[in-house]
């Protein structure tokens, strides 16, 4: 009887099976059937559109096309004026905030004035590092009509070029050859564009240079576009609209492996808030839309025909990124160490002096609570010498005024605001003043990018400290001081080849106590301290305005950026729209 009942019910169990199954498939097969004409009609949605994106961006193309070699008036040089304006060979430099007084800008001015070298001399060999090599004859008429646009949000005004070429010679001791035709396009009433995000900032900041770069492009449409503020996201512009070829200089990654890991490992930082980092849905959601920007990141960087980076921390980051890019350059950032390495090394002030602009990241306030700290520890023996702080740096906006405003909030907080001085938006003569007369200097960016602040001080002799971490690690500060090392008579004449070149230091507490260790020693008969203070002057050379333009001109002419141009770019993009189609068939 149970065996007829099981079998029974084996047979009922079978049968349902069956009809679950026929109707599983049937239901597959219904709305197979139904949905076959809307997978149809998406994908042929998508390649018409596709069609007509390829469309506009060659339509926008011929328009960039035509700004290509748009009269460019009022030269400087009369010379150019008889060329036919149609063989003016323009490279375009994209650096909305020119006026600055950053090392970015100095970058920028300094590229500029190698170019107006090469065009004014035409010297057009490389025999500094990698030996001889004559560039070509393509290169070398491109470079006789070489004409430089900057790309800038100023406001303009009948005396613009003038004043900002005066500026930039008080500031940075900077001249441009006057053989150099340099114009300005003025992006005033696109600045908002370049307006801080208050939400998605990286995606936000990349789309506002993106179409900022698009409004430049469509004015004057550069031979070679030159990005020295690190907006990758303009290279699509560039390559696939402008048909320019591209060279990038890189001060810092827009995205780092270090970013990846602070989130990862949710540790708060100025670009990683505590309210997210203690949260962990937060921060998987942060964390799965950093990885998707560096993806995108990796992939514009890859348009770049020719990449520097201003140190091998930069470089590293790069190649880890930039996987489509090539090789990646480094070119060290110029520093005018020729105007402060005779400032004598004896009879300095008790004054400790930063140098850098007031940006979230350089984490003044650290150097704040450093200095409370010193003037506090070991019975405040520094108090009584009148040790004092001089924060010196420039401002970009509202934004960074009211930086320094919170930064003078903290220093009464921290009861140190009669020690404490704010220099700001000053020229170049009034920092070397404070270079000639302070003993310290004090850098506290963690992972700064290379740190030009650093190798200024450290040019003008100045016992420097800096964050024990990127370039000031990797390239600058190669032999930190230990204080418990004794480095006996190689302490002077010059700086040994053993001495150290300056501090490391991570926490509030090791900058304070180093900065006690230096100035107890400076105000004692200790050589040693001479010795440190010559032989950082001495490696800061590595870092002169010389090297620099020789390394500049030298990456550049053994490049092929002054060669004729390519095929059309939007053949590239034609290509790309097949594979999107291919995709789409067998999908």
């Amino acid at each position: 009887m149970l065996g007829r009942m099981d079998s029974s019910a084996a047979g009922v169990t079978t049968t349902t099976m069956t009809t679950t199954t026929t109707t599983i498939s049937t239901t597959e097969e219904y709305f197979e059937f139904t949905l076959l004409p809307i997978i149809i009609l998406a994908k042929a949605s998508l390649l018409v559109a596709f069609s007509f994106a390829f469309l506009a961006l060659h339509r926008t193309r011929r328009t960039f096309r035509e700004a290509r070699g748009r009269k460019m008036t009022n030269h400087r040089s009369d010379d150019d004026d008889n060329n036919d304006e149609n063989e003016t060979f323009v490279v375009g430099f994209f650096h909305p905030r020119c006026s600055s007084g950053g090392g970015g800008e100095r970058v920028l001015w300094k590229s500029i004035q190698a170019l107006g070298e090469i065009r004014g001399g035409c010297d057009v060999t490389t025999t500094r590092r990698s030996g001889s090599s004559v560039v070509t004859t393509d290169t070398k008429k491109h470079l006789e009509r070489l004409c430089v646009v900057v790309y800038t949000i100023d406001e303009p005004s009948k005396d613009y070029d003038t004043r900002i070429l005066e500026d930039v010679a008080n500031r940075f001791n900077i001249v441009v050859p006057e053989s150099l035709p340099v114009r300005f396009v003025h992006l005033h009433e696109h600045k908002n564009l370049l307006d801080e995000p208050k939400r998605l900032t990286m995606i936000m900041e990349s789309w506002g240079t993106a179409k900022l770069a698009y409004r430049a492009l469509g004015i004057v449409n550069p031979h070679v576009y030159v990005d020295t503020t690190g907006c990758a996201f303009t290279f699509p512009i560039a390559k696939y609209l402008g048909g320019c070829r591209i060279l990038t200089y890189v001060h810092y990654p827009t995205m780092s492996v270090d970013m990846l890991s602070l989130v990862r490992e949710r540790r708060p930082s100025y670009n990683n808030v505590s309210n997210i980092a203690s949260n962990s849905l937060m921060s998987r959601l942060k964390l799965a839309y950093y990885a998707a920007f560096a993806v995108c990141y990796g992939i514009v960087g890859g348009l770049s025909d020719l990449t520097m980076a201003n140190s091998n921390w930069t470089k590293g980051h790069l190649e880890r990124l930039w996987k489509l890019a090539g090789k990646i350059r480094v070119v060290f950032p110029p520093v005018d160490t020729a105007s402060v390495n005779d400032f004598p090394i004896e009879g300095r002030e008790n004054m400790i002096i930063s140098i850098g602009q007031f940006r979230p990241e350089k984490d003044h306030a650290l150097q704040l609570r450093s200095f409370a700290m010193l003037l506090d520890i070991h019975d405040g023996a520094m108090r009584e010498v009148g040790v004092t702080l001089v924060l010196i740096g420039s401002c970009r906006g509202a934004g960074d005024m009211q930086r320094v405003d919170e930064l003078r909030e903290l220093a009464r907080e921290l009861n140190v605001e009669d020690r404490v001085k704010f220099v700001l938006n000053q020229p170049y003569s009034v920092v070397k003043d404070y270079l000639r007369r302070a003993s310290v200097g004090i850098h506290t960016m963690w992972n700064e990018h290379f740190g030009i602040g650093v190798v200024e001080m450290m040019a003008a002799g100045l016992v420097t400290i800096a964050h024990n971490s990127g370039g000031p690690k990797s390239d600058i500060i190669l032999r930190p001081w230990d204080f418990d090392v004794d480095y006996g008579s190689t302490s002077l004449f010059g700086g040994g080849g053993d001495m150290p070149t300056g501090c490391l230091a991570t926490t509030a507490d090791e900058y304070a106590a180093t900065m006690y260790e230096i100035l107890k020693r400076d105000g004692s008969s200790d050589e040693t301290i001479k010795g440190v203070r010559e032989a950082g002057r001495k490696s800061a050379e590595r870092f002169s305005d010389e090297e620099f333009l020789d390394s500049f001109k030298e990456t550049v002419l053994s490049s092929s950026l002054f060669e004729s141009e390519d095929a059309n770019p939007l053949l590239r993009f034609s290509l790309f729209i097949v594979v999107i189609a291919i995709l789409l068939r067998y999908y």
